[in-house]
């Protein structure tokens, strides 16, 4: 059986791959667990300067897998175990967690339907490029389920809380282009393109001065819900970590020199 996720570094990049397209890459215990670990490890490596999520196949990712949720129900109510939707704390958070909270860019390649946990998933990279052909959809209350993944979090601040709540209590499939013009995806690109320009863009940012991306990163998830005295503060205190970074100091003589710069991430 092949892995459930695939997981590689070269030259700082560290690509994810969810890999169960017979599946629509939905999520099984197995491959939340390795999607889960991956995260972390590209999280916690600091030979990793940038991350590209992205699958195999037709589908990003259609969420939990419901086969086999429906079995790990029936396996619970026969035992009076319960429990089964711990699966939230044990696979889904630490996924967000991990990609949100990483000092380092990540880049979702959304290929194609992201819904649930897999649109939660898409949500959490800091860049998306989307190809045309893809789709998008919440799913939650369809199946008589709350929003997880953090959807709750990222999709409102993305495309306002109105716009969320209609997605959210009335789930719906989407189009690329709605994701576009509402915000959600940074850019489209024809489907035959997707893979090509998702390595391309995140290449770049694994190439680029990754302490002001970290900072970059930070100020803009403590700004969307602090005061804008305490964005000052934290613009303050970032700054003066990135000034401190030698890709700082190269920039600067690579702009006097009038020629690019070679970053080496610290």
């Amino acid at each position: 059986m092949a892995d459930a996720v695939l997981y590689d570094v070269t030259d700082g990049l560290a690509t994810i791959t969810i890999n169960r397209p017979e599946a629509m890459n939905a999520m099984n215990v197995a491959a939340k667990e390795a999607l889960r670990d991956a995260a972390r490890a590209a999280a916690d490596d600091s030979a990793v300067r940038a991350v590209l999520l992205t699958a195999t196949g037709k589908a990003f990712c259609v969420g939990q897998d419901l086969k086999e949720h429906v079995s790990l129900l029936a396996a619970a109510e026969q035992s009076g175990s319960g429990g089964v939707m711990s699966t939230v704390r044990e696979h889904y958070n630490p996924v967000v967690r991990a990609l949100t909270g990483m000092a380092k860019p990540v880049v979702a390649g959304v290929n194609g339907v992201a819904a649930g946990a897999g649109l939660g998933f898409a949500l959490a990279a800091d860049y998306r490029i989307v190809a045309d052909t893809a789709s998008f959809t919440t799913s939650f209350a369809g199946v008589a389920l709350t929003a997880d993944s953090g959807v709750s979090w990222t999709l409102p601040r993305l495309v306002g809380p109105s716009r969320a709540a209609d997605l959210l209590l009335f789930p719906r499939s989407f189009s690329a282009q709605e994701a576009y013009d509402w915000g959600i995806a940074n850019r489209l690109v024809p489907a035959a393109e997707l893979a090509a320009e998702a390595l391309k863009t995140a290449r770049a940012l694994a190439e680029g001065p990754t302490v002001a991306y970290a900072a970059l990163k930070e100020s803009l998830a403590y700004g969307a819900d602090h005061s804008l005295d305490e964005a000052l503060d934290k613009e303050e205190e970032l700054q003066a970590r990135a000034g401190s970074s030698e890709d700082h100091a190269i920039a600067v003589k690579a702009f006097l020199a009038k020629q690019p710069p070679r970053y080496l991430g610290r």
